[in-house]
């Protein structure tokens, strides 16, 4: 009698099963589908029944390096992350061996195809587009499966050395471009500025000759300069009406003048 009795005792601890709140059992009877067992202790009975746990979290799947060779026919190492989770545990155990490794290797698949059908401007300029483009494939293909696919994100494109030596060397000379444009610009500006100024000096009177004198003052600072400049005839015909000796200011050092 206690010899039964503990025989059921010992069936009966055996036979519950305890599924965590982030988890779900699939449940066999006789090796069929009977149903998925919830949160909780459950009771499977020995031999008859089996279960196997699926869990019902985010997973993060790291999608080793991958070389692919771009539509421009440029060799380049990828390597991504993809997160997805278990919608229907049913499906995930019936449908998959092993739902884990498959989704794995149709993302490297996927990422593969599609860095081959972009060029490297693409794949580095618009990783965002690619990434998405990715998960939409794999998320579309694991439907069947009890998969959903949230988020895909390119962690790293690996170029040649030779590549990078060439990408930054176009970059240099990308900006030198952008250098010679700018100080074409400026000297654009500059040469409309100074015809203004031309314009203004011109038509106004006298105005060029206080600009001469303002600028040999501005040469006067340095003694050791000897500036040497021709004086309009007008200039010397006013000196003369003045009552200066023209002829002396000519014979002196153009320093002296200058000064």
């Amino acid at each position: 009698m206690y010899g039964v009795l503990i025989f059921v005792l010992v069936v009966l601890v055996l036979s519950i099963k305890q599924i965590n709140q982030y988890q779900k059992g699939v449940k066999l009877t006789l090796g069929k589908f009977t149903g998925i067992m919830e949160p909780g202790w459950r009771i499977i009975v020995p031999v008859f029944q089996s279960y196997q746990k699926v869990d019902m979290r985010i997973k993060a799947v790291d999608v080793p390096d991958q070389e692919a060779i771009t539509r421009d026919n440029i060799s380049v190492r990828v390597n991504a992350v993809i997160y997805y989770k278990v919608n229907d545990a049913e499906k995930a155990i019936l449908e998959v061996e092993d739902f884990y490794f498959a989704v794995s290797q149709l993302a490297q698949t996927t990422m593969r195809n599609i860095v081959g059908e972009v060029n490297l401007d693409e794949l580095l300029s618009k990783r965002d587009e690619i990434a998405e483009k990715i998960r939409t494939i794999v998320d579309k293909a694991t439907d069947e499966w009890g998969i959903k696919v949230s988020s895909v994100e390119l962690k790293d494109v690996t170029l040649p050395e030779a590549m990078k030596r060439v990408i930054g060397k176009q970059a240099e000379a990308e900006r030198e471009k952008r250098s010679v444009i700018i100080k074409a610009e400026g000297e654009v500006i500059a040469a409309g500025n100074l015809a203004k100024a031309a314009a203004t000096l011109s038509q106004t009177k006298g105005a060029l000759h206080l600009r001469t004198l303002g600028t040999l003052n501005d040469l006067s600072s340095d003694r050791s300069n000897t500036v040497i400049f021709a004086i309009p005839l007008e200039v010397l015909r006013a000196f003369e009406q003045m009552g200066v000796n023209t002829k002396d200011m000519i014979k002196k050092e153009p320093e002296t003048v200058a000064h």
